[in-house]
């Protein structure tokens, strides 16, 4: 840790640097307040320690000077003149505490001590910061796709905004990705992120977990508590599976939204709450209005900006950006792969659990893989079983089972020959049948297999 020592009296100022050193510290010594303005411009201290009397500038303008200069260094003054006024300026000033002279050379060393620790939390905050700023940038949402592309730039342009955002989707599509990317790229970055997932809440606690609860609200009220929203206060509350609000609490839940304030279950005392709302569901919420079961008021008020995500199985161009990425996520640094006829295994698969599922078999992937190219041999079966579901069937007035069956048969006998490298003995053991039988339905729908 880095110090710098402002004091006039020479034996002190000695005696002092000698101590910090000794602990192990950086001192640089300075007998006028002059040359530590003059220094931190070139370099910033983790600590300044001051004396409060000092010729020419003296410590508390020091201080502020310092504050303006080098924000992040921790300002601790010593004074002869202790007095509590003084005490009360530096503090209000920024200074993290101060030292009455004389004072034992213990003293400092265990204040610095204190100082190198919450230096130290600060950089943790600060690296964390960064990391979960990095994590959730707009480049994180990985996809090339129209679809994505349209999504990032409506998202770029009211990430800013304090507007109410929906968010649509099928399950695994990435929603509550895209509600932090929102959160962490707005100008309430910096302030809470809250969570709240009302499909898990129970009726009876969902009030007091959204608005809070005074002591003795209810049985087991044993103390007051702040609810999500003040929780969130100057951030982003994100309202996951938004169609499990009970109805009955829709209508309280709207009102704070119109009015920015929160009344805790327990007294009538409203509390202001500045939070900015985005809210998600994989339903279609009209359809829930025509039921009945979500009010129409409450929908308008959260779909000030809708924003839908695609199913994976709607935008495959999309599929070899994220596992390129789930690779580069899971690999740590390990020189793997992925071989082109894999890729298109995964990109003619429908994808029921959209992103999450893709993400889950790439992790699995890596972590099973022995060689440096996951190959068609290294997918599961049932990601490469063909879809002979009735959607999947060409149609007309009439069926014509023995084309259906020739067709099934067909695209069974590819994927086979597709999961087993080309090995038409694995092939026939993976649909469970003689090589014979097989080589004559190959023959039969005349499939090349060489």
């Amino acid at each position: 840790m880095k110090i710098f020592l402002a004091e006039d009296e020479r034996i002190l100022r000695v005696s002092l640097a000698d101590e910090l050193r000794d602990a192990g510290y950086q001192v640089f010594e300075f007998a006028e307040a002059s040359g530590v303005l003059q220094k931190i411009a070139e370099e910033s201290p983790d600590l300044l320690i001051t004396d409060i009397r000092m010729p020419g500038i003296d410590g508390l303008e020091l201080l502020e000077k310092v504050k303006q200069i080098s924000p992040e260094t921790i300002v601790v003054v010593m004074t002869a003149y202790s007095s509590v006024d003084t005490a009360i300026k530096a503090l209000k000033l920024g200074a993290y505490d101060y030292l009455s002279k004389p004072f034992r050379n213990e003293e400092i060393l265990h204040l610095t001590e204190r100082v190198a620790e919450l230096r130290d939390i600060k950089q943790d905050n600060k690296r964390l910061q960064t990391q979960v700023s990095e994590k959730f940038d707009f480049s994180s949402f990985a996809g090339e796709s129209e679809s994505i592309n349209k999504i990032f730039d409506l998202i770029k342009s009211v990430a800013h905004s304090n507007a109410s955002v929906l968010i649509t989707g099928e399950t695994g599509t990435g929603k509550e990705m895209l509600a932090n990317i929102i959160h962490y790229n707005s100008n309430r970055s910096n302030k809470p992120f809250v969570k709240v997932s009302c499909a898990i809440l129970a009726r009876e606690v969902f009030e007091s977990e959204l608005f809070g609860h005074e002591k003795g609200a209810f049985t087991g009220a044993e103390k007051s508590r702040k609810g999500r929203f003040e929780m969130a206060d100057k951030g982003t509350i994100y309202l996951d599976d938004i169609d499990d609000v009970p109805l009955e609490l829709q209508v309280k839940l709207l009102r704070v939204l119109q009015e920015q304030e929160v009344e805790p279950v327990g007294t009538s005392q409203a509390v202001k709450v500045d939070v900015r709302v985005v809210a998600s569901t994989k339903f279609d919420l009209k359809k829930l209005i025509d039921q009945g079961k979500f009010r129409d008021d409450l929908f308008y008020r959260l779909n000030v900006i809708p924003i839908h995500i695609p199913p994976l199985r709607e935008r495959k161009d999309d599929i070899r950006v994220l596992v390129k990425r789930f690779l580069h996520e899971f690999s740590q640094g390990k020189p793997l792969q992925m071989n082109p006829d894999a890729l298109i295994i995964l990109e003619n698969y429908k994808w029921p659990g959209n992103v999450r599922e893709l993400r889950n078999l790439m992790e699995r992937l890596v972590l099973t893989t022995t060689g440096n190219q996951i190959t068609v041999a290294d997918i599961p079966a049932e990601f490469i079983k063909p879809d002979i579901s009735e959607t999947n069937l060409e149609l007309s007035d009439q069926w014509n089972l023995e084309e259906i069956m020739a067709n099934t048969e067909i695209k069974l006998i590819q994927a086979a020959m597709v999961r087993s490298g080309g090995n038409k003995t694995k092939a026939a053991r993976l649909l469970n049948i003689p090589l014979s039988t097989f080589r004559t339905k190959a023959e039969k729908h005349d499939l090349d297999l060489s």
